[in-house]
């Protein structure tokens, strides 16, 4: 079987709400520069997605946006992946999000999510099996990266079901 990537990025730093909608809530400068880290940062550890979820909020799609540049100039080897905006990643929780996963072809080797919190941290911890879990920090800061693989078929993603390789809070 083949190994499977699973990768999940909190949005990276918004504006306070205040008069503006939540869901139209854009990034801060340092959240700009925040996204624009994560991105980098995939491309140092050779993360590079097939697949991406992302919430249709204004938040996670700039964050989409500026990790995706950062990956565009540092990945020419890899083609651009596919996008999807789901809006089960704002309006819904954490089954929503297993079954966006298990919903991926298996064609597909490596998938990012990005999503808010608190389901981007829980779905993290979920997915952590029980002998690796050993105190684990699970919550993921604004731009906080868990990287999970498998080498189960997405169509099998459940809780408990991916070791948790790597974990990264990018900061620009």
């Amino acid at each position: 079987m083949s190994m499977r990537t699973l990768i999940l990025l909190r949005h990276a730093k918004a504006e306070t709400p205040g008069e503006v909608p939540d869901f139209d809530r854009s990034l801060t400068d340092r959240g700009t520069s925040d996204a624009d880290a994560a991105g980098a940062w995939l491309v140092d550890e050779r993360l590079h997605p097939g697949l991406v979820l992302c919430s249709p909020a204004r938040r996670t799609r700039q964050t989409w946006q500026a990790a995706s540049v950062a990956l565009a100039q540092g990945d020419h080897a890899h083609g651009a992946p596919e996008v999807r905006y789901e809006d089960q990643l704002y309006h819904g929780g954490r089954t929503e999000v297993f079954d966006l996963i298990r919903a991926a072809p298996d064609t597909v080797r490596t998938i990012l999510v990005i999503g808010h919190n608190p389901t981007v941290s829980e779905v993290s911890a979920l997915l952590v099996p029980d002998e690796q879990w050993d105190g684990v920090a699970v919550e993921l800061k604004t731009s906080g990266l868990a990287v999970h693989t498998t080498e189960s078929p997405w169509s099998q993603a459940q809780p408990k079901g991916m070791r948790l390789s790597r974990r990264h809070t990018a900061r620009g």
